[in-house]
């Protein structure tokens, strides 16, 4: 398609295909439907009907539109002048001048990079109209410049959903792809897009989910997940997996590794090319990796203080069974970070810090421990949304994996919502078979007392953070007397742990602190293994107040910062032993590595 007319062959409908097609959805259709709606009626009286207070949103930007009439009369007037000039470059563009654009997309703005966009006049206008019709939208109400800082986030955060959700690239009339498709195919496409959305609301039980892989293409164990090794030992919330050596002689003090249980560990583990346990294995580690269990209903008492004394304070108990070894150095990611800081400090004041020195070593992936500033993750806190949150796991006893996911698209909305709505219900096309999507999508559940401490003692009050302001085991904590040797690792462009709140914890801790900021975000400014020769990273040795400051006198590095690491903790490594093998120590082995932990889907 081309603004010479350059059509592609129009296609009429295959009537065989076009009668299967039908046929499968008239089949699962029905049941689907009749699912979405007793669902929504059994859920109706637990779930807020309005989880997100959008309404009072819509309210919030009504409000901040009317408080500025000059802003607006301002507005709206740069937005006739800009159309007039868009018509008059039109009718130009008509008689073949080329004119200037009058507003172009942000730079990788990926949405509008097929040719067309530009080259057919009707789409380019398209395209620029809605460009300055989401210029006008977020100078009159995404500025919300009148509203509380809270509430003006929320007006922000939902002008710009619904921003993206107006895009022309969302409609099959006017995408130049689906176009192409639709004229190919005889309009296949879409009814194979309606097929696909009936697969992924039966799949959602009533749900729209778009899949973003091929779930068919990747088993736990098989293909993902397969660095050797075995589980030793497991209770009700996690399983302790030691992975098989690689080399002759191991590092004496073992490497234990705490993820994060809002998604599962293996993001750590994808393939053999980018997975950072089986890179650590063959840096000679004795690595052992805690699996959280998917929690149901049984688990809904499980608390914060659960997950501590039975994750990370169990796994040090069992590793020295295992190992001989008193101490280990600990990685925490993101969540998983936030569990060991806490333990960390609960280490330093339990029976007059006697055990402090059972971790020597501390490293934070993307980790939080000051909830002061949490960027976007911002809109989905506040007292109305979290009791919401708290009613709809009470009929449960967990938080459904979904929730979480859905609030974590939201953050990245085109690329993980809008590009698969168009991939797979308007182009009519399978996802591709991708294991970081593939893991993305594995949700897991969150146990209701656990989900609502982290929630109100994190994110909305802040409490870890303040000295002795949390309880845990009895026991009053400060991040403030930790003296265990930390590395911190973070994201510059993280949208889920911002860099510069992460940061907060250099000024914090007691003990000597390290801190690395990686290029890309939470998860390829983590997931980056030497081999792939990609990004870059910054170290500084001065760890001034504000991170701003840190990062001017910062030193860049290109590649990887995984052996940046490793020479960190290998000072920390106690010398060398030989390897050790799972199950040959005080621990038996139970299963083969990953687990069934990790196996286990929810839904």
């Amino acid at each position: 398609m081309t603004q010479q007319g350059d059509f592609p062959e129009v296609h009429f409908p295959d009537a065989a295909a076009m009668s299967e097609a039908f046929g499968h959805i008239a089949e699962h259709g029905g049941h689907i439907l009749a699912e979405a709606v007793n669902n929504a009626a059994s859920h109706a009286s637990a779930a807020p009907a309005d989880p997100l207070h959008i309404a009072d949103v819509a309210m919030a930007a009504a409000r901040t539109v009317m408080a500025n009439p000059f802003r607006l009369a301002s507005a709206q007037t740069d937005l006739w002048f800009d159309c007039a000039k868009l018509w008059r470059n039109a009718a130009r563009r008509a008689m073949g001048a080329t004119p200037l654009p009058v507003i172009l997309p942000d730079q990788g703005d990926r949405r509008f990079s097929n040719p067309d966009w530009t080259e057919v006049l009707a789409l380019d206008s398209v395209k620029q109209m809605y460009l300055l019709w989401s210029r006008f939208l977020t100078q009159v109400i995404g500025d919300a410049d009148n509203l509380e800082p809270h509430m003006a986030h929320k007006v922000q955060f939902h002008t710009r959903q619904m921003i993206d959700a107006a895009a022309p690239t969302n409609n099959p009339l006017t995408n130049p792809e689906v176009l192409r498709a639709t004229l190919e195919s005889g309009g296949l496409n879409l009814v194979k897009g309606l097929r696909h959305l009936m697969e992924d609301m039966d799949r959602g039980h009533g749900k729209i989910s778009p899949r973003m892989t091929d779930f068919d293409a990747f088993k736990v164990g098989q293909n993902i997940a397969t660095t050797p090794g075995k589980v030793v030992y497991q209770n009700e919330l996690m399983q302790l997996v030691q992975y098989t050596p690689t080399t002759a002689t191991v590092s004496k003090r073992p490497l234990l590794i705490v993820p994060p249980w809002i998604n599962k560990f293996y993001i750590l583990d994808l393939r053999e090319k980018n997975s950072f346990i089986k890179w650590a294995v063959d840096q000679g580690h004795t690595v052992f990796v805690i699996s959280w269990i998917n929690p149901d209903e049984r688990h809904a008492a499980k608390t914060f203080e659960n997950y501590m004394l039975e994750g990370p304070l169990d796994a040090l108990a069992r590793i020295e069974k295992a190992t001989g070894e008193t101490s280990v150095n600990a990685i925490g990611y993101c969540l998983g970070g936030t569990l060991l800081a806490s333990t960390l400090a609960y280490l330093s004041v339990k029976d007059g810090g006697k055990d402090k020195d059972r971790i020597a070593s501390a490293t934070f992936f993307t980790t939080m421990t000051d909830f002061s500033d949490v960027g976007e993750m911002s809109v989905f806190i506040d007292e109305e949304q979290i009791a919401g949150i708290e009613a709809s796991m009470a009929e449960k006893g967990y938080l459904d994996g979904s929730a979480m996911a859905a609030s974590f698209n939201m953050l990245r909305a085109n690329d993980l919502i809008w590009s698969f709505v168009v991939n797979n219900y308007l182009l009519g096309k399978d996802p591709h078979a991708f294991d970081l999507l593939y893991w993305n999508s594995d949700n897991t559940r969150m146990p209701a007392a656990m989900h609502s401490f982290y929630l109100r003692n994190m994110y909305l009050n802040n409490l870890l953070a303040k000295p002795d302001a949390l309880t845990l085991a009895g026991e009053k904590i400060d991040l403030r007397r930790i003296e265990t040797p930390s590395f911190f690792l973070s994201a510059r462009e993280d949208h889920i742990a911002p860099w510069k709140s992460t940061y907060a914890a250099t000024q914090t801790f007691a003990g000597p602190v390290k801190f690395v900021l990686s290029a890309s975000g939470h998860i390829a400014g983590v997931i980056n293994p030497p081999s792939a020769n990609k990004y870059c990273y910054w170290t500084g040795a001065d760890l001034p107040a504000e991170p701003d400051g840190w990062l001017a006198a910062a030193q860049r590095a290109e590649g990887s910062w995984w052996p940046e690491w490793n020479r960190w903790v290998g000072e920390r490594s106690d010398g060398e032993v030989p390897a050790r093998q799972p199950g040959a120590g005080g621990l038996p082995a139970l299963e083969e590595a990953p687990g069934s932990y990790v196996a286990r889907r929810a839904g």
